[in-house]
């Protein structure tokens, strides 16, 4: 089974969160909609500005773990890098 990691922020260089799933679009509609109760939608984290797709579920929850153990700053880079504008890219995700 294939899966997803993404980082989601509340804004521009705000609040970060990193997870896993297998189906990126219905867990983001999730967080956005206020479905999934705690850290998100507490801090109102649903801007989806990273993501990666790996074949296996289990590489992606391997990246989460590694990525969480991250310094803020390399995380602002790798979301910085693929995304400097910060867009919300859960808008592209259908397309």
């Amino acid at each position: 089974m294939s899966g997803f990691f993404y980082i989601l922020s509340s804004r521009r260089n705000g609040t970060l969160y990193a997870g896993v799933t297998n189906d990126l679009a219905r867990r983001i509609k999730e967080h956005k909609d206020g479905t999934i109760k705690g850290f998100t939608s507490r801090y109102n984290v649903h801007r989806l500005v990273y993501f990666e797709l790996y074949d296996r579920i289990e590489d992606a929850i391997l990246r989460e773990k590694n990525v969480k153990e991250w310094k803020r700053a390399w995380k602002l880079d790798l979301i910085e890098n693929l995304n400097p504008e910060w867009k919300d890219l859960h808008d592209d995700l259908n397309k």
